[in-house]
């Protein structure tokens, strides 16, 4: 049985349709809204071979109105490095006392950055960490000596991107409640960031498809001169 919901929803999408950003989000807006603020999703389908090292796709990206979602940061670190980061706003800071309580099986935070010297004991948690992306990386950013500079990037926004093992970048770029025009220059920043990071060995069609979605909205995939920007 098909909610009223879903048959509101239906009348604003035509499933065969292809949409400008402009579109996808003024109907995503217009969808009947729930009881908390979703989460504005992008999924884009790379046409990569994700097995070659020379066509992986990763890098960060900052949005400049935000992710909308409040970030909670663990920063690993020792001596001055940890008053830098208690200063910069980071949410939990410390050692080996959190190192510790991860291996115990605490995940309650997004974002780990560590200073070079502790990645040695950080690597112990990789079985933790690598499934749910966690791992703090140099390529990230979230490995480095100015921890205080890493935390605020995460602050204003500044998140990581990469494809899944089917070649495909998932990224929550923002809230439903945030102007609609702040939404389609997330997207926009977020795809020229990729359209950058394009491996040299990609041959044919780089960005197959794009699709734009709320957490219990339709998925409204955008029409091919949006995407391609070259």
């Amino acid at each position: 049985m098909i909610s009223k919901r879903s048959k509101e929803i239906k009348k604003n999408v035509e499933s065969d349709k292809l949409y400008t950003f402009a579109e996808a989000v003024d109907i995503i807006k217009k969808c009947p809204t729930l009881k908390f603020d979703e989460t504005i999703d992008m999924s884009i389908k790379l046409g990569v071979d994700t097995r070659k090292a020379d066509q992986q796709v990763r890098g960060t990206v900052t949005l400049p109105h935000g992710t909308g979602k409040t970030i909670s940061i663990v920063v690993i670190a020792q001596g001055d490095k940890v008053q830098e980061a208690i200063d910069a706003g980071a949410d939990h800071v410390g050692n080996k006392e959190i190192i510790e309580k991860i291996k115990g099986g605490w995940t309650g935070f997004d974002v780990i950055i560590a200073t070079p010297d502790m990645m040695r004991e950080i690597g112990k948690l990789g079985k933790i960490l690598g499934p749910r992306g966690l791992m703090p990386t140099p390529k990230a950013g979230t490995v480095t000596m100015d921890v205080a500079k890493a935390v605020k990037e995460v602050k204003l926004g500044k998140i990581e991107y990469k494809f899944d093992k089917h070649g495909v970048i998932n990224l929550a770029v923002g809230k439903l409640s945030f102007d609609a025009e702040n939404i389609v220059d997330n997207i926009k920043t977020v795809l020229k960031a990729i359209w950058r990071a394009k491996p040299a060995a990609v041959k044919g069609k780089y960005i197959q498809s794009l699709f734009i979605s709320s957490t219990m909205g339709p998925g409204i995939k955008i029409e091919e001169k949006e995407i391609q920007l070259t």
